[in-house]
Parts: C-alpha cells; structure tokens; sequence
C-alpha cells in the first residue's frame, strides 16, 4: 500500500518586498548638480567613474548637466520635465481637438440630411380622377421624383 502525500508547510503567498516596488525618478535640485560638476571638475584622472558610482549617476547625466550650465548658466540647471518638449501649446491642441469634433459633427449632419431626403423623394402618389359620381375609383400613378 501507498501513503498519502504529506501536507506542505510551505506558505503559497507571495509577499513582494517593499525595496522592489515601483521605482520614482529621482529628481536632483540645482544645489546638487552644480556640487557634482564641481566635484567631478576637481577629480584626477580615474576618479571620476569612483564618483559616478559612489552618486549612482551616468555619465550623460553629468555631461548633460555640463552642457546646460554652459549654455544657459544656472538657469540651464534647474530641473525640467523629462522628455521632448511638446510641439503644441495646449491651445493648438485644443483648437485641434475642436476641429476634428467639428468635422466628426459635419459628417453627421451629412448623413442625417441625406437620410431625410431619401425619405422625402422615394415615390409621390396622384390621384387621376374619378369616373362616376358613385362610383369613386382613384388611380394612383407611383412616381419617381428625380
């Protein structure tokens, strides 16, 4: 005879750990930046990779930081929001959005006014006239109204 398996005593749950949940870009203040370009201005040669690791920064980052101060000072350094600044004001994007419902809208109206007028223009009904005075036949002619 067989015995049966034993019950597990392991827990099925996961629990994610808190260290690995959803990062947040960090954001770095102008105080910050201008110390990191000062300090890696002042670093020999080989020391600077030792303060990229040690800050846990890239080097594009430092070099991007370098090339703002250049350009525009210290102003270039303040933060900015990540990505390709936006082509469109929110006012062209708006006026966009309204173009394109008006047109949406347009194209209804068209749809609809046709609908009627197919209604309207099928078939007209006539009456010819009438033989006797007791007897009341109608002849009806159908139409097409070009």
């Amino acid at each position: 005879m067989t015995t049966p398996k034993p019950a597990t005593t392991a827990n099925p749950k996961v629990e994610p750990s808190p260290a690995l949940e959803k990062r947040v870009r960090r954001a770095f203040s102008t105080e910050y930046k201008l110390s990191i370009i000062q300090q890696a201005e002042a670093c020999q040669h080989g020391e600077l990779g030792e303060l990229l690791r040690r800050e846990k920064l890239y080097s594009n980052q430092l070099s991007q930081w370098r090339r703002e101060r250049a350009e525009q000072g210290l102003d270039g350094l303040k933060k900015s929001a990540p990505g390709p600044a936006p082509k469109k004001t929110a006012e062209q994007k708006r006026i966009e959005q309204l173009k394109k419902e008006n047109e949406r809208l347009r194209k209804q109206i068209e749809i609809q006014n046709g609908c009627l007028t197919l209604q309207k223009k099928p078939w007209i009904c006539w009456t010819c006239s009438t033989r006797t005075r007791h007897e009341s036949v109608i002849f009806c002619q159908l139409i097409p109204i070009a």
